[in-house]
């Protein structure tokens, strides 16, 4: 069996043209060795696996080359590895002076590569200042380290910084191409990008990815045979997850939802992909900024496709709610709810009918004021404002005078088109102000008499509503049984439910009622209850009395206080109320002689 050499290694770069993603790096030190201007003591700092090592290494047997070498020279003798993790004492560093003052038996310069410098200790360094400061001409230091801000200033001070930056996705996906082409093996374009994606910025990491995965699939790899090696959510999750979001389609959303949560993908590192793939979307709807789309070319199109049916305004609210999700998510005592809450408010957002957020993108935009309790009689102006305004029609309901005696709310809501392609001389919605249905008929009519016009007002309506009151010779008092008050009952329940009415609801199924004659007794335990069922008493008697056809029905409300509830404190009243739901409780005592 042959033995098997990973990627990393076997394909190290050997000259500075083979390192990947440091040009800048790579011309500089070839120009300094072809110039005779290098310096005696290089840092070369970077995140891992972006060539620090490597370079340093190239370097170190080129400046020995001299023409006469043999091609498979490496100089092993003039080059020197140090690893500063385990060798970090003040010994190490003084032996390695003691072998500096040694002139290279082969070559022109001995190179010491100290990889990892930032874990020298503080003598260590202090020890190493001078001769880092003044080597011999034969010698030459290499630092490597990921982390240059542990560094003290005095060594940072004596040595030429090369700071190498993240590999892009682009160059890795080319030199993993190049291996996968030199290995024979059949790689599609989207598995070597989503692999260059999962290396952040690191070649060496991205050919561990692709050793491992093409030990999975073998010479053939698939964009789904990484994804599912590397526990990596598919683009196409999200493009159909973003399909449902359009449409609305909530149950479906929450059941793709779960299924990836099946799979045991983390719910964070869902709602940060989505927000990705807004953001994605997002950038491919722009000519100018279709460049910062970093996929492969197949998922390119599918991006460009989906990106021209998703409304702009859409996608910025989107991004903002997967935003905020993120953001929230560590902190959540019910990490699952909170995302599919997101979900929820994202499916709500073309929701043209039901939006409530009055910044959401849609065709029409909804604002709500609330208008202080005022006196108003019955008008309709209709006037027409300048060029900027549309055209207004207000029905608003006035009373003269100061406010009624019964406060009440009048809430406006104002829609109009969005501005987005419409033109000024296209109809707008009108601005229509309008009273709660709950609010009874003689609340809204209600005028002060401060003044001779309220007067004559409140008169005219004081004829009308004896008009309009029924003949009560005429009414009906038809027989009830308590049996048939209960279903009359249940059905105003059931209404006042469906209409949102939840704490009204709540008191009214509290208990049930008592039938004496026409009278309804009711008990509450408070005076606040009784007040919040007196406000609704006009209209509950007016659907008891027209369901059970009889007008001769009352409601007596009252407030019981006298039952109360005793509750044990003392340690012995707690034994004594255990004992009288289980009497073994005392053999229990008795049997293991227990105190109280």
């Amino acid at each position: 069996m042959e033995h098997f050499i990973v990627s990393a290694r076997k394909y190290r770069p050997t000259t500075f043209k083979d390192v990947v993603g440091q040009q800048a790096i790579t011309n500089t030190l070839q120009n300094a060795i072809e110039n005779n201007h290098l310096a005696q003591a290089l840092l070369f700092t970077g995140p891992r696996g972006v060539g620090k090592t490597t370079c340093a290494r190239i370097l170190a047997k080129q400046i020995n080359q001299d023409g006469t070498q043999k091609a498979d020279e490496d100089f092993a003798f003039n080059i020197f590895e140090l690893d500063a993790a385990s060798n970090n004492s003040v010994d190490d560093i003084r032996n390695l002076i003691d072998q500096v003052r040694i002139p290279p038996q082969v070559g022109t310069y001995k190179v010491y590569i100290i990889d990892e410098v930032h874990m020298l200790s503080s003598a260590a360094f202090n020890a190493f200042l001078k001769t880092l400061e003044e080597p011999p001409k034969h010698a030459i230091f290499i630092l490597a380290t990921t982390e240059k801000h542990k560094i003290i200033p005095t060594i940072l001070s004596r040595c030429q910084i090369f700071d190498f930056k993240r590999i892009t996705v682009q160059d890795i996906k080319g030199h993993l191409a190049d291996v996968a082409k030199s290995e024979n093996i059949q790689a599609e374009d989207d598995a070597l990008h989503i692999i260059a994606q999962k290396a952040d910025g690191a070649l060496r990491d991205a050919l561990s990815i692709f050793d491992r995965v093409v030990s999975f699939s073998g010479q053939e790899l698939t964009r789904q045979a990484v994804t599912e090696n590397l526990n990596v959510l598919d683009y196409t999750y999200y493009f159909a997850i973003t399909d449902l979001l359009l449409q609305n389609n909530i149950p479906e959303a929450l059941v793709a939802y779960d299924a990836i949560l099946a799979q045991g993908f983390d719910g964070h590192h869902f709602i940060t992909g989505l927000a990705s793939h807004f953001r994605d979307l997002l950038v491919c709807q722009n000519q100018a900024t279709i460049q910062l789309l970093e996929v492969g070319e197949q998922v390119k199109t599918m991006y460009f496709e989906q990106s021209q049916k998703t409304p702009h305004d859409f996608l910025i609210d989107a991004i903002e709610l997967a935003n905020d999700c993120d953001l929230k998510y560590k902190n959540s005592r019910n990490q699952r709810l909170l995302v599919e809450l997101c979900l929820l408010q994202l499916a709500s957002l073309t929701a043209r009918g039901e939006k409530k957020n009055p910044n959401s993108f849609g065709k029409k935009k909804i604002e709500r004021f609330v208008i202080p309790p005022s006196s108003f009689t019955e008008r309709t102006i209709a006037s027409e404002k300048q060029t900027a305004l549309p055209e207004v029609t207000e029905t608003i309901s006035e009373e003269t005078g100061p406010a009624a005696d019964t406060p009440s709310e009048s809430f406006v809501s104002y829609t109009t088109e969005a501005s987005a392609g419409i033109t000024p001389s296209e109809e707008r919605n009108d601005l229509v102000i309008e009273r709660p249905r709950i609010l009874a008929e003689r609340n809204a009519k209600k005028v002060s008499a401060l003044s001779l016009k309220s007067i004559q007002k409140k008169q005219a309506i004081q004829k009308e509503r004896i008009a309009n009151q029924p003949d009560e010779e005429n009414l009906p008092t038809s027989d009830f049984n308590e049996d048939q008050m209960i279903a009359a009952w249940k059905e105003y329940t059931d209404t006042v439910e469906k209409d949102g009415k939840y704490n009204l609801l709540s008191h009214l199924t509290m208990g049930v009622p008592k039938l004496e004659g026409s009278l309804i007794h009711l008990e509450f335990p408070n005076s606040t209850i009784k007040v919040e069922v007196e406000r609704a008493k006009y209209e509950l008697l007016g659907f008891l009395r027209e369901k059970l056809q009889n007008y001769d029905i009352d409601l007596s409300i009252e407030v019981n206080e006298t039952i109360e509830k005793r509750y044990a404190y003392t340690t012995r009243e707690k034994f004594e109320k255990l004992r009288e739901k289980n009497p073994l409780i005392e053999e229990l005592r008795k049997e293991f002689d227990l105190d109280i």
